[in-house]
């Protein structure tokens, strides 16, 4: 499926040094990112935001249409003329980012909030809830305007599931709403480029409308183009199958969501002193329960200090570029942690190569222990299979196995860990598939043929 790139982290442009300049900022990491293998870029909410009390990430979204080409009355002077951009940039970089993305192989997906507005132009009065609310929006685009009752609670019955803070809910049964959505999904594909959608907090809104967007057929310049989609169901396995379950039966395009589920695993076998590798073997995660609409990840934009996962990280990420699943690279892990590596074996560029050669077919667990952990990938296609050794205990280890290389030689693709400062040996299978494969203390091994 590829290695996707989250490229932004919270207030990215200011940690940066990149205020209004973050699409230019990543049009030049693009070379970089193709020739790791990298196949698409996760990018910030792309359209005006409230800006209230400053720049802001987009979440608290204001105008779906304007992507930086408007004045926008809330945001602040700039030399003694309003403010156009978006903190990322102008409309026209981000159109040449994407246009560059393109040009490199590398998708573009855009993040899109739909469950709740901000930064209202005037106060309006709810009849329902008989108080004033800030629910009029006349945004300088002059395109998906809203009123009370676009937003819940409003004439038209809706459940709302979970609301997010005190900014109001769009109310999706509106048809002046769900057409909104839905004409705003197409022109972002179909003028702006971008090829899909990460949809936040899914959770607050019926899990149809994500559908009716990916029932949708759209063209660019007179070719088709085949919509990905992943939710934020930040929840429990049971949960999040439902949502899926709700988007995709009888959907033609399916949507994926995070893997939350194992996101939390992944934080204890790293941050948490004697987790058992034999966790991993177990379901209840997506990527074991449904890997193909599962979109693996680490660490993203939400997670801040000890949320994160603060202790060799490497091992997380090994995980998830080896394994089933739709792997999702942080760019703060990848370039401000110093994760990468460029050149060496113990870095997350060298992974995501390796996802892309061998991390092919079905996964089979070999063996599995309180501190040893062998998976093998099939293979198919291009992609010949690996197989990954995963040690939690402080010492290397090695295990006997029996794996589906038969009479083969597999050499060490990528590894890291304690000691791990000379290449591992190579391991030959016997006729059966038998071999001895080994791993330095608290790291891994990926060998392949």
């Amino acid at each position: 499926m590829g290695v996707l790139m989250q490229a932004f982290y919270w207030d990215c442009p200011r940690e940066e040094a990149q205020e209004y300049t973050w699409w230019r900022f990543l049009a030049t990491k693009l070379g970089e990112l193709e020739q790791a293998g990298f196949t698409a870029l996760w990018l910030p909410p792309a359209g005006k935001a409230a800006n209230i009390g400053g720049m802001s990430m987009g979440y608290d979204v204001y105008d779906y249409y304007d992507l930086g080409a408007y004045p926008q009355k809330a945001q602040r002077q700039v030399d003694g003329a309003d403010e156009v951009r978006t903190w990322f940039g102008s409309e026209e970089e981000l159109r040449a980012l994407i246009r560059a993305a393109h040009g490199c192989s590398l998708k573009v997906y855009a993040d899109l909030v739909l469950n709740h507005n901000n930064g209202a132009d005037q106060q309006e009065f709810n009849p329902i809830l008989q108080t004033y609310r800030w629910t009029k929006f006349t945004p300088q685009s002059n395109r998906f305007t809203r009123d009370w009752s676009c937003f819940n609670p409003s004439p038209y019955t809706e459940s709302d599931p979970a609301a997010f803070g005190d900014m109001p809910d769009l109310c999706h049964i509106n048809p002046r709403v769900s057409t909104g959505i839905l004409n705003h999904a197409k022109w972002m594909v179909e003028e702006i480029g971008f090829d899909g959608f990460r949809y936040d907090f899914v959770k607050g809104f019926g899990a149809w409308i994500v559908r009716a967007i990916h029932d949708r057929q759209y063209t660019r310049k007179g070719q088709p183009v085949p919509l990905f989609g992943v939710g934020e169901c930040w929840a429990g396995d049971a949960f999040i199958d439902g949502w899926l379950d709700s988007v995709n039966n009888w959907a033609v395009h399916r949507v994926g969501a995070f893997d939350f589920p194992l996101r939390y695993r992944l934080k204890d076998l790293c941050d948490t002193y004697g987790f058992s590798l034999r966790t991993l073997a177990e379901g209840g995660v997506l990527v074991r329960d449904r890997p193909l609409e599962a979109v693996t990840f680490v660490d993203n934009h939400d997670f801040s200090g000890n949320d994160c996962v603060v202790n060799d990280k490497m091992l997380a990420y090994a995980y998830i570029l080896t394994h089933e699943g739709y792997p999702c690279v942080f760019w703060k892990d990848y370039f401000n942690y110093g994760l990468a590596r460029p050149g060496r074996p113990d870095g997350i560029e060298r992974l995501v190569r390796v996802h892309e050669s061998h991390a092919g077919g079905g996964t089979v667990i070999r063996y599995v222990d309180d501190v040893a952990y062998v998976m093998e990938r099939a293979g198919i296609a291009a992609q010949p299979g690996l197989l990954f050794v995963l040690n939690n205990s402080g010492e290397p280890l090695g295990r006997r196995v029996q794996s589906g290389f038969r009479g083969a030689t597999l050499k060490p693709l990528a590894w890291w860990g304690g000691g791990a400062d000379r290449e591992p040996s190579a391991i030959v299978t016997d006729g059966d598939g038998w071999c001895q494969v080994e791993a330095p203390g608290r790291g891994y091994v990926v060998y392949g043929p």
